[in-house]
């Protein structure tokens, strides 16, 4: 006889310490030590293989260009992909946990990176390796939240918000740990040691999921005719922003009409998204929520905190490779961002606060303001081991500012869980769209503030000067024994002034930049201070009334 199975839908009874606190989220029974242990090295090890894959591209763009002999407009692609795919794809995997189960969400998307990367070890062209960053936006997406399960899993109940803090952070670790042997992996097999490393990493990672299995949470049917409309509308609008800010300081803004065309989609494809969704009975994304005051003011400060945190790789990260510097020759610098990252998240789970979520954003840009302001004394004889304190704080800030922001939002998941899609997508935008646009905006003034110092420089380069021609003889002297010509020769070193003459305008841009950043997080920071004591004023003001009202209520 055939037992009739059971509905996959139906709720569960759950002890009260075990109850999921969301739909699609995992139960949390009693584990012992060793378990908790496991869970909490395989919560590393999903953030991890989620961040370094695309880390290690990021770090080795320039040894890549060079393996698949592209442009440098088309290789910047390569991460351009990553962030196109990964800021939408929430839209989708909420609803998909919610109503396929933890399993298929956790083992469906590790199968499908491992697929596709071993494939591509057989592709020799840039096509092949898009595919495969687009796929691993894809699951990036998906291993972030997984780390964050495996983490609540790690720790018991009181400790809870040390687990998604940990979560939340943990693929900060991956862009320094990236920098420290990604070269050592080009010299295996050029590109291919890199994707190696990724399907071993993998691999790994799958082991360990099905070896160590979430507990079971609830499921339900979620998904609804309308919200495929909402993401194909969303996802190629996104898509195509995230195209614009990754490739328009490359293909620079107003000199190449595809950007404009591009952007002019993008904007009719979200503002017709949102406006789909603001009229829907039951929305995928709560614009209402979205545009609340509150979560308005959050993200944006995500957004600016994000923008900041840019000047490491535009700015230091920048410089250092402009002067010709490999990841090898900043292993120390890696060290220090490392160092910086751990230790804020080590002290941001140790200090978090669910009613003082504002003071670590504080610290973290107060600290961002004193990094910034110590980069912008550079010269162009700036090496690693003077950045490593600034480089250090901002690997701190990082870090520390980023459990308490997400804390902060949390609240209104907690108090209607259909928000749930609505906080995943703000928070994936907030630091996808931030990391770009700071990209793109520093980038860009960069570059416009060094045509400004080389055309001031080119004015003072005249022989009138007695000191440009006192060095036009000092480098004629440098190349006589090499150049007999003198006509040459005279060429020789007034190529050679020209060159150290951008350069020097190089490090002043770059000066410049990070004092725009500091001023950005200063502003920031002012903001935010407004914002509290405000706050606190307000909060003086009711007390005050209801102190004065409660007299009357007892004598009228």
């Amino acid at each position: 006889m055939r037992l009739p199975k059971s509905d996959p839908y139906a709720p569960r009874e759950w002890q009260p310490h075990e109850k999921p606190m969301l739909l699609g989220s995992p139960s949390t029974p009693v584990h012992p030590t060793p378990r908790r242990i496991a869970y909490g090295i395989v919560g590393l090890l999903v953030c991890l293989t989620g961040g370094l894959g695309n880390a290690m591209v990021t770090a080795n763009l320039q040894n890549l260009q060079g393996t698949f002999a592209a442009w440098s407009t088309e290789i910047a692609w390569l991460p351009a992909v990553y962030v196109m795919t990964n800021i939408s794809i929430n839209l989708l995997l909420v609803k998909f946990r919610q109503q396929y189960g933890l399993r298929a969400f956790t083992e469906g998307f590790l199968v499908l990176y491992v697929l596709v990367t071993f494939f591509h070890l057989f592709v020799n062209d840039l096509s092949s390796a898009l595919m495969v960053r687009a796929a691993h936006g894809m699951v990036g997406a998906a291993l972030s939240s997984l780390g964050i399960y495996y983490q609540i899993q790690a720790w018991p109940a009181k400790h809870r918000l040390k687990a998604l803090t940990i979560g939340i952070t943990g693929s900060q670790l991956a862009i320094p740990i990236a920098r420290l042997f990604s070269s050592e992996l080009l010299e295996l097999d050029e590109w291919r040691g890199l994707y190696l490393f990724e399907l071993g990493l993998a691999l790994i990672s799958l082991a360990c999921v099905i070896a160590l299995k979430l507990p079971p949470g609830d499921r339900r049917k979620v998904f609804e005719k309308k919200d495929f409309l909402t993401f194909f509308l969303l996802a190629p609008g996104m898509a195509m922003l995230c195209a614009v800010l990754s490739l328009g300081r490359i293909e620079w803004w107003f000199e190449t009409p595809w950007l404009g065309w591009t952007l002019a989609g993008a904007v009719v494809l979200i503002i017709a998204a949102i406006t789909f969704e603001h009229n829907r009975t039951n929305p995928l994304l709560n614009t209402r929520w979205l545009s609340s005051g509150s979560i308005v003011r959050l993200g944006l400060v995500m957004v600016l905190i994000r923008i900041a945190l840019a000047e490491q790789n535009t700015g230091a990260i920048g410089w250092l490779q402009y002067v010709g510097l490999q990841n090898e020759q900043m292993t120390t610098l890696a060290l220090s961002i490392l160092a910086g990252t751990v230790c804020g998240i080590v002290i941001s789970a140790l200090t978090i606060n669910p009613q003082k979520t504002a003071w670590p954003i504080v610290t973290s840009l107060v600290l961002m303001v004193i990094a910034s302001l110590m980069d912008s004394h550079s010269t162009s004889l700036t090496r690693p081991n003077q950045l490593l304190l600034s480089q250090f704080l901002f690997g701190f800030s990082s870090a520390f500012f980023l459990g308490p922001a997400t804390l902060a939002a949390i609240g209104g998941v907690i108090a209607d869980p259909r928000n749930l899609v609505s906080f995943s997508v703000l928070f994936g935008m907030s630091q996808n769209l931030g990391g770009l646009i700071g990209s793109a905006l520093l980038g860009t003034f960069q570059t416009w503030r060094e045509k400004y110092h080389s055309n001031l420089l080119a004015d003072q380069l005249t022989t009138l000067n007695p000191l440009v021609t006192e060095r036009l003889q000092l480098y004629s002297q440098l190349f006589q024994s090499r150049i007999g010509d003198p006509a040459l020769l005279s060429v020789q070193a007034s190529q050679q002034l020209q060159t150290v003459s951008t350069t020097e305008a190089t490090i002043l841009a770059y000066n410049d930049t990070y004092l725009l950043t500091a001023t950005i997080a200063a502003s920031t920071l002012l903001w935010i201070f407004w914002r509290l004591i405000r706050l606190r004023i307000a909060a003086r003001k009711a007390l005050k009334q209801a102190m004065s009202a409660k007299p009357e209520e007892k004598n009228p």
